[in-house]
C-alpha cells in the first residue's frame, strides 16, 4: 500500500513498532470491526479504533445520548444530548480521522439481525451491559466464526476475555453457563460505574481488538483478566473450553438463534 504523506505522519509511531509497521497499519485500515454498544466501553473501544486507522467501524446501537451517560460515554458531548449515539459516535469519528467510516447501525441486536450485522466484520466487540445480549452475541459470533472481544463493568470492577471457540477455545457460555436470575445481579444504572473504569476496560478492549487484526502478542482467548480499581490489581485466570457447552461441546443442542427469540 502507498501511503500518503499525511498517513505516515499520523501513523508514524505504529509504524515504527517493529511488529506493527506498514504492513500491520495496511491491515488496520482494511479492517472491518463491530461494536455492540456505543455506551461506557464502546466509547473508548471506537476512538481507540479510529485513532488506530481501523477503517470500518460498525457500531450497534437504538439509543441516544443522555446527560448521564456523560460521566463514562466519553465518545459523546454534551451538545449531542438527545442525538442518536451512532449518530454521535460518527460524529467524533468523523472528526479525529477521516480514513476511518463509521456505520451506523441504530438498531437493538436482535436473534434476526445478529447473523446479518456479524457476518459483514471481521471481529466483534461486546460493549453491552446486559445478559441476554451478551449470550446472543456470543452464540451468533460462534456460528458466524468470528472472534469476539467481550469486557464487562460493574461499580469498581472490571472483567475481559477474548472468545474463539471456532478455532477451539471456549465461549462466554464455558464461563457463564446460564444467565443468572433476573435482579441477582445489578446493572450499573442501578449500583452505579465509576466511569474511569469503563475507559479501562474500553482502552484494553480495543488493545486485544487491535493485536487480533495483527496478529501479534498472545491473544486473551482462554484468558479472563479481573481487574479492581480499588485494589489497583489485575490478575488472569485460565478458562477452559466447557465439555459440556450446549454451544460447542460434543453434545452442542444450539444450532441458531432460535432460543434468543
Amino acid at each position: 500500500m502507498d501511503f500518503r504523506e499525511d498517513q505516515i505522519h499520523r501513523y508514524a509511531r505504529h509504524i515504527l513498532l517493529e511488529d506493527v509497521g506498514g504492513i500491520g497499519q495496511e491491515k488496520l485500515l482494511n479492517a472491518r470491526v463491530l461494536v455492540i454498544g456505543a455506551g461506557g466501553l464502546g466509547s473508548p473501544v471506537i476512538l481507540y479504533l479510529a485513532a488506530a486507522g481501523v477503517g470500518t467501524i460498525g457500531v450497534v446501537d437504538d439509543d441516544t445520548v443522555d446527560l448521564s451517560n456523560l460521566q463514562r460515554q466519553i465518545a459523546h458531548t454534551t451538545d449531542r444530548v438527545g442525538v442518536a449515539k451512532v449518530d454521535s459516535a460518527g460524529a467524533a469519528v468523523a472528526a479525529m480521522n477521516a480514513d476511518v467510516k463509521l456505520v451506523p447501525h441504530k438498531t437493538r441486536l436482535t436473534a434476526a439481525n445478529a447473523m446479518d450485522l456479524i457476518g459483514g466484520y471481521d471481529i466483534v466487540v461486546d460493549g453491552s451491559d446486559n445478559f441476554p445480549t451478551r449470550f446472543l452475541v456470543n452464540d451468533a459470533c460462534y456460528l458466524a466464526k468470528k472472534t469476539l472481544v467481550s469486557a464487562a463493568v460493574l461499580r469498581f470492577d472490571g472483567q475481559l476475555a477474548t472468545f474463539k471457540a471456532h478455532h477451539s477455545g471456549p465461549c462466554y457460555r464455558c464461563l457463564y453457563p446460564e444467565a443468572p436470575p433476573a435482579g441477582l445481579i445489578p446493572t450499573c444504572s442501578e449500583a452505579g460505574i465509576l466511569g474511569a473504569v469503563a475507559g479501562v476496560m474500553g482502552t484494553l478492549q480495543a488493545t486485544e481488538v487491535l493485536k487480533e487484526i495483527l496478529g501479534i502478542g498472545d491473544s486473551m482467548s482462554g484468558r479472563l483478566l479481573i481487574y479492581d480499581a480499588l485494589a489497583a490489581t489485575m490478575r488472569t485466570v485460565k478458562v477452559n473450553p466447557d465439555p459440556a457447552c450446549p454451544l460447542h461441546g460434543p453434545q452442542a443442542t444450539i444450532r441458531d438463534l432460535s432460543a434468543h427469540v
